[in-house]
């Protein structure tokens, strides 16, 4: 018994570690690969950044279909979009107050809005997703890919970049810039591996833990799990705003929550009927009221301040507390 909450609790630190390390070379990784090529850091974020830190979602829900269980794809993606808005985004907003480009504010954030909701109405239309669910789920996803590629061709075409010379003598340096951006891109995708792995092992550490300690499966679920399985956009998210990038931190989760939405819901409810219990009502709605709380706190200023993060971390509280509650009146 003790050898084995040992062997967890160091699986624990463990997996943390591995989190935290790979976060840094991961958002390091990715904005300099963003520099090199004159790719804005919100695209990264909303494209890279974000379908790699939703891997563990993606991973349980399109496994779930697969396994018939097709039903666990919608709590665990509504959970994880509550808590990415509410929790996270507002845990960064406490670390370091967050500049909201005016393309996010306007478009991207009402365009998560929008998607949320057609979700919640696909599944109250038959109380399952199904196939012409999961088409329509994924056409709004070719839409925003669509949307970004314009976006980054677009920005990137504004962008100045001023002619310089090369002096003579300094051949060898250019010769070496291909190496030095494939040991980039080789740390960022180790960093980015770091991370999702990192949160699986923390997962597996603290749930053997939960269960040594006789703790309910339903808690367990609800805690461990559900905020497992969002770790990695949290410490990502966190460290891109400890670092000043607030373009990441929050292309990072605006991104991972249409990814959630439209890829992972999507690819499951095409693979297999997706079943939308009616339980799932209050969540799903206030998953849509974690994303307009996000847009009304930035869209006069363009920044997500510390008061506002405060107040939706006051606001996940309160969803956690009354989580707990149906759970023990069960």
């Amino acid at each position: 018994m003790v050898l084995n909450i040992l062997l967890q609790v160091m699986l624990l630190i463990f997996g943390f570690a591995l989190l935290v390390k790979g976060a840094d070379f991961f958002v390091d990784g990715v904005s300099d690969i963003a520099a090199h090529f004159g790719i804005p850091q919100m695209i990264i974020g909303l494209t890279i950044v974000a379908f790699g830190t939703s891997a563990p979602e993606a991973a349980i829900s399109i496994t779930a279909a697969l396994g018939g269980s097709g039903g666990v794809a919608v709590g665990n993606v509504v959970g994880s979009n509550i808590m990415n808005v509410w929790l996270i985004l507002g845990i960064s907003a406490v670390v370091s107050p967050m500049i909201v480009k005016k393309n996010t504010v306007r478009i991207e954030i009402p365009f998560t809005i929008i998607v949320s909701g057609v979700f919640v109405v696909l599944g109250l239309l038959n109380s399952r997703l199904y196939i012409a669910s999961g088409i329509i789920l994924w056409v709004f996803m070719l839409i925003f890919l669509g949307y970004l590629l314009a976006s980054a061709k677009k920005e990137m075409k504004q962008q100045k970049f001023p002619d310089t010379k090369i002096p003579e003598g300094k051949n060898s340096e250019t010769e070496k810039q291909p190496f030095q951006l494939i040991s980039t891109i080789i740390i960022s995708v180790l960093g980015g591996a770091s991370v999702i792995v990192g949160a699986n092992l923390a997962v597996n550490g603290a749930t053997n833990l939960a269960k040594i300690c006789n703790i309910s499966e339903d808690i367990i679920g609800l805690t461990i799990v559900a905020f497992g399985t969002s770790l990695p956009e949290l410490v990502t998210s966190v460290t891109a705003s400890r670092k000043g990038k607030n373009d990441i931190a929050i292309g990072n989760i605006v991104g991972s929550n249409i990814f959630n939405l439209l890829f992972v819901v999507g690819t499951a409810a095409l693979i297999s009927p997706v079943s939308f219990d009616r339980g799932f009502l209050f969540d799903s709605i206030v998953m849509v009221a974690a994303v307009t709380t996000l847009f009304l706190l930035t869209v006069k200023r363009n920044k997500l301040s510390r008061g506002g993060g405060a107040l939706m971390l006051l606001l996940y509280a309160s969803y956690f507390g009354y989580l707990v509650y149906e759970v023990a009146t069960k």
